[in-house]
């Protein structure tokens, strides 16, 4: 690995229930519209949070549970835990089917992380979404189809880079995850125009990286 090589984030589990029962989708809060369910686990959450928006972008699905696990993936309770699972509730199985279709591919394609230094102990998401879908729409209470760009780095690395996004771009904070998350990074989801939100993530970059070079230059 070098810097700035990607690092491709993989789906550890991924099934199909055709027809819930009924008694499970209660619990789940299941419309009646809602019959079937996606339920998918990979080695990255955040790769998967914006994975599963970009499902419900191209199929009739909704999110219904997503949820990272505690301490990362090499703490996983078992081989097919990873770091998080979603769930994907649509009208029946192609409909469902097509979502995990759309979210594993965008999973395993453009969900990229990126390394900060050569033996990549120092990973970060520098990741802009053009259109939010129904799913990241709702967690930052913004329209459908807004552009964001979704950041997450180590703690101090990233509470560094977004004071430096933050004053790079004419953008706005719409959802923070102060450190330690689950998994001990930090996060932040900004929005504004398509423009700003690139130009944030390329500042939110520049300043890890440079962190990764001068850990101690204060």
């Amino acid at each position: 690995m070098g810097v700035l090589d990607p690092i491709y984030a993989k789906p550890l589990a991924v099934r199909l229930i055709s027809q819930v029962a009924p008694e499970y989708a209660r619990v789940l809060g299941l419309r009646p519209d809602q019959r079937s369910l996606g339920i998918l686990t990979a080695d990255n959450d955040d790769a998967t949070y914006v994975s599963i928006d970009e499902a419900t972008k191209k199929a009739d699905v909704e999110v219904i549970y997503a949820h990272s696990f505690y301490a990362g993936a090499k703490h996983a309770s078992g081989p097919l835990s990873g770091e998080i699972i979603a769930m994907l509730a649509g009208p029946g199985p192609a409909e469902v089917r097509s979502g995990l279709d759309a979210a594993v591919q965008y999973l395993t394609t453009s969900a990229l992380w990126y390394s900060a230094n050569d033996d990549n102990s120092i990973a970060f998401f520098p990741h802009v979404i053009s259109q939010t879908g129904s799913y990241l729409s709702k967690i930052c209470q913004v329209p459908i189809r807004t552009p964001i760009a979704y950041l997450i780095a180590p703690p101090l690395e990233g509470a560094l880079a977004l004071d430096f996004a933050l004053k790079s771009a004419a953008v706005n904070i719409v959802s923070y995850t102060p450190p330690p998350s689950e998994t001990n990074f930090m996060g932040v989801i900004l929005t504004g125009d398509q423009s700003a939100c690139e130009a944030a993530a390329i500042a939110f970059q520049e300043m890890v990286l440079e962190i990764a070079l001068h850990p101690l230059d204060y």
